[in-house]
């Protein structure tokens, strides 16, 4: 064997027994910590948190998901860091100039970590306001989408086409929350000028009745969609609002039900629903 290689050996080992054990106990010791810690956060989350009795009790599980996430996220990551800071002391590498050569100290001063502040503060009140949850759909200005993380800096959303959106909490003006306690159908629906609007108030509220009563959809429905009013007079169509209440989330599956129910009972009973026509004059 190389000699060089022995003597790199015998030297290794005075350091491996002190240095390496020590290393060895610090990472051990973060882990143990760590997974600690991360019941602890799981178990005062759950006795902290003040029941909202609006809330659902999926609501309510989920608004425990998120501060769980991101309490055990922040925590870890403090964990980590102190333990990685230390290893580094072990091999003595000098930690205070990597820590400012790495501009740590000058970020969290300067322009820049102004806006990592504003977003940390932002998300800390976004948090602990309930807002919204991890699960929830929600509307940024524009952006919408479900809610796949949230951390105290930014939020994750995914919308319809699978786009994923990463929003800083310091850029949300305003929030839109479509999964809150509760969900309305919201339809608008134009019906020929010719109808019997009596008629069509009478299927219209029949038909959100047997949708609240049949088994596979009453579950998902807290009121039946029922006629509300006249809502405009368009130009091709008399056009009616129809509003019901359903659970979080579960608005667009009814109503997209009763959009169909409706169109059959329509077509049984002859009632039309006009689409855009022009009448042209040959001379």
């Amino acid at each position: 064997m190389d000699k060089t290689f022995i003597d790199w050996l015998q030297n290794l080992s005075p350091w491996l027994l002190s240095h390496g054990i020590k290393i060895t106990i610090i990472i051990i010791g973060a882990l143990i910590l760590n997974k600690i810690i991360l019941k602890l956060i799981n178990r005062i989350v759950q006795f902290a948190v003040i029941v909202d009795e609006r809330a659902s009790k999926e609501a309510e599980k989920k608004r425990e998901d998120t501060l769980i996430r991101i309490f055990s996220l922040t925590s870890s990551i403090i964990i980590f860091l102190i333990a990685f800071i230390m290893i580094l002391q072990e091999v003595s590498i000098p930690v205070v100039p990597i820590l400012t050569g790495a501009g740590i100290v000058g970020l969290a001063v300067g322009f820049g970590g102004q806006y990592l502040i504003r977003d940390i503060i932002s998300g800390f009140f976004i948090i602990m306001e309930n807002q919204y949850r991890i699960g929830d759909v929600v509307s940024f200005d524009g952006t919408n989408g479900l809610v796949e993380d949230i951390s105290l800096r930014m939020t994750t959303l995914r919308d319809l086409d699978g786009i994923v959106y990463h929003v800083p909490h310091g850029e949300i003006k305003k929030v839109a929350n479509l999964s809150k306690h509760f969900s309305r159908v919201n339809l608008n629906l134009g019906i020929s000028y010719n109808a019997k609007l009596e008629e069509v108030i009478e299927v219209i509220n029949r038909v959100g009745i047997e949708l609240f009563q049949d088994p596979a959809w009453k579950e998902f429905i807290i009121k039946p969609p029922q006629f509300l009013r006249v809502d405009d007079f368009a130009e091709s169509a008399l056009v009616i609002k129809i509003l019901g209440e359903t659970l979080p989330l579960k608005q667009w599956e009814v109503t997209g039900e009763l959009r169909k129910r409706i169109k059959i009972n329509f077509d049984k009973e002859g009632i039309e629903i006009p689409f855009p026509q022009s009448v042209i004059h040959v001379v």
